[in-house]
C-alpha cells in the first residue's frame, strides 16, 4: 500500500525538505506527498486528491491556520488522521489540537525521526480503521441480502459468520403456503390493486415468520416456502413451525375478511408442513444468494399443503410434525398417499387450544377411530357429528366417504 501524505506548511523549504528526508520511502512506494500552503489550498487538494490517508499540519498559516483545519476535517465524512505541528512549548494549542480530533502532534524544529515515527504509526491506525470500515460495509452488505430470509436477531448473527450459509444436511420443519384461486384474482384486478394486495400480505406473513424466528427460504408468486432450524439451531422446530403455521392462518383469515368487505375476494390461505432431512445452503454461488432446501422432506410439506383443498382443511400437517410437539393438540385426517411415495402419510390438522378443548373434536376422534377400525357405527358418528356442526368439512369428508363405499382411511393425492 502506499500511503498519500498532504503536508500544510507555509515555510517555503519544507516541500524540499520533506522529499529529502523520505526519499528512500517515496522511491520504495510506500509514500506519496502532495503539499499545501494554508488550510485553504489544503481543502482543495483533499477535494482534488481524495484518496489522501493522512494530514500534517502547521498551526500558524495564512487565510486558514491549522486548527481551523482541523476542525473542517473532522466535520468532513470522511475524516482524515491528522498530525498537528506547533511551535515547541505551546501547549494551549497542542491541547486544542487534540481536543479538536488530531491523532498526534510534533513540535517545530522538526525532528525527522520523530516525525517518520510518527507518520508509521498513524499510517497503521489508518490502515485499521479503512480494514474495520471494509468489514462494517461487507456486515452491512450480507445483513440487507440476509435479511430478506431470516428474522433480524439471525439476519446480525449470521452478517458476521457466514459458515451456517453452506451446503449441509440437516434435519428441519417445512412449511409450504398457497392462496386459493390466486390465479383468477390476478385476472381480475388492475396491476397497481394486485402490487398492493401482494405486499401486504407477504408483508405480513413474512412478518409472523421471522417473529418465530423463521427462514423465507422462497417467495414464488403467492407463496411462501418456510424453513425452522435452518440455518441456525432451534431443538424445537416442529413446536415454532406448527405454532408459526397457526399464526399465518390467522393472520390470513383476517387479512381475507378484510379486504372481502372492500370487496375484493383474496382466497383461502392453505399451509402445508413436513420435517425431516434435507440438504440445506447456498446453492447460488458468489454472485447470486439463493438460501434454499431440496429433498423428500421439501417435497412432501407442499405435497401436504395442496392436500387442504381435498380435505377441506386449511392446515396440515404430517405425523412426523405433529409427533415432535409435546402435547399435539390436533386431529387426524388418515393415511394419505402421497405421489413418489411406497408407504402412506398419516395426517394431522392441527387446532388451538380452544378449538380442540370443545366436545365436538372428541366426538370427531372418536369417530374416526370408528372409520379406522372398520366399525360400522362410524357412519353415524360422522353423520351426528356434521349435524350438530355443519362447518366441519373433515367430518363431512370423511361421511362422503363413507356413503361412496370407502373402506379405511387412505387417499390417493398426486
Amino acid at each position: 500500500m502506499t500511503a498519500t501524505i498532504l503536508f500544510v506548511d507555509d515555510e517555503p523549504d519544507l516541500e524540499a525538505l520533506v522529499l529529502q528526508k523520505f526519499r528512500r520511502q517515496i522511491r520504495d512506494g510506500t509514500v506519496n506527498f502532495v503539499f499545501a500552503r494554508d488550510g485553504i489550498e489544503a481543502l482543495q487538494s483533499i477535494e482534488d486528491h481524495p484518496h489522501v490517508d493522512m494530514v500534517v499540519s502547521d498551526i500558524n498559516m495564512p487565510r486558514m491556520d491549522g486548527l481551523s483545519l482541523l476542525a473542517r476535517l473532522q466535520e468532513a465524512e470522511d475524516k482524515k488522521s491528522t498530525i498537528i505541528v506547533s511551535a515547541y512549548g505551546d501547549m494551549s494549542n497542542i491541547r486544542t489540537a487534540m481536543n479538536r480530533g488530531a491523532f498526534d502532534f510534533l513540535t517545530k524544529p522538526i525532528d525527522f525521526g520523530d516525525l517518520e515515527m510518527t507518520i508509521d504509526k498513524t499510517i497503521r491506525h489508518v490502515e485499521m480503521m479503512r480494514e474495520a470500515r471494509r468489514r462494517q460495509a461487507e456486515a452491512e452488505r450480507a445483513h440487507a441480502s440476509l435479511s430478506r430470509y431470516f428474522s433480524p436477531q439471525i439476519a446480525s448473527r449470521l452478517a458476521s459468520d457466514c459458515d451456517g450459509m453452506e451446503v449441509h444436511r440437516r434435519d428441519v420443519a417445512a412449511i409450504f403456503t398457497d392462496v386459493t384461486s390466486f390465479t383468477s384474482l390476478v385476472e381480475s384486478i388492475t396491476p397497481e390493486m394486485l402490487g398492493t394486495l401482494l405486499n401486504e400480505y407477504m408483508g405480513g406473513m413474512t412478518e409472523i415468520v421471522f417473529a418465530h424466528e423463521g427462514t423465507v427460504a422462497k417467495i414464488i408468486g403467492d407463496g411462501i416456502h418456510i424453513l425452522f432450524n435452518a440455518p441456525g439451531d432451534q431443538p424445537d422446530y416442529a413446536t415454532r413451525a406448527v405454532a408459526c403455521a397457526h399464526d399465518l392462518d390467522a393472520w390470513a383469515f383476517e387479512f381475507r375478511e378484510r379486504w372481502k368487505a372492500k370487496g375484493v375476494s383474496f382466497g383461502a390461505t392453505r399451509i402445508g408442513v413436513h420435517a425431516g432431512p434435507v440438504l440445506v445452503g447456498n446453492f447460488g454461488g458468489n454472485r447470486f444468494f439463493d438460501y434454499t432446501a431440496y429433498g423428500d422432506t421439501i417435497n412432501t410439506a407442499a405435497r401436504l399443503e395442496a392436500a387442504n383443498k381435498f380435505l377441506g382443511t386449511r392446515i396440515c400437517v404430517s405425523a412426523v410434525v405433529a409427533g415432535g410437539v409435546k402435547g399435539f393438540q390436533g386431529r387426524p385426517v388418515g393415511d394419505i398417499m402421497l405421489r413418489g411415495r411406497s408407504e402412506p402419510l398419516r395426517a394431522y390438522e392441527p387446532l388451538r387450544k380452544d378449538v380442540f378443548a370443545q366436545p365436538a373434536t372428541t366426538q370427531y376422534s372418536e369417530a374416526f377411530a370408528k372409520l379406522e377400525a372398520g366399525d360400522a357405527a362410524a357412519m353415524p358418528a360422522f353423520a351426528a357429528l356434521v349435524g350438530l356442526h355443519a362447518e366441519d368439512a373433515l367430518a363431512g369428508f370423511h361421511l362422503k366417504r363413507l356413503l361412496n363405499g370407502a373402506k379405511g382411511v387412505r387417499m390417493q393425492l398426486e
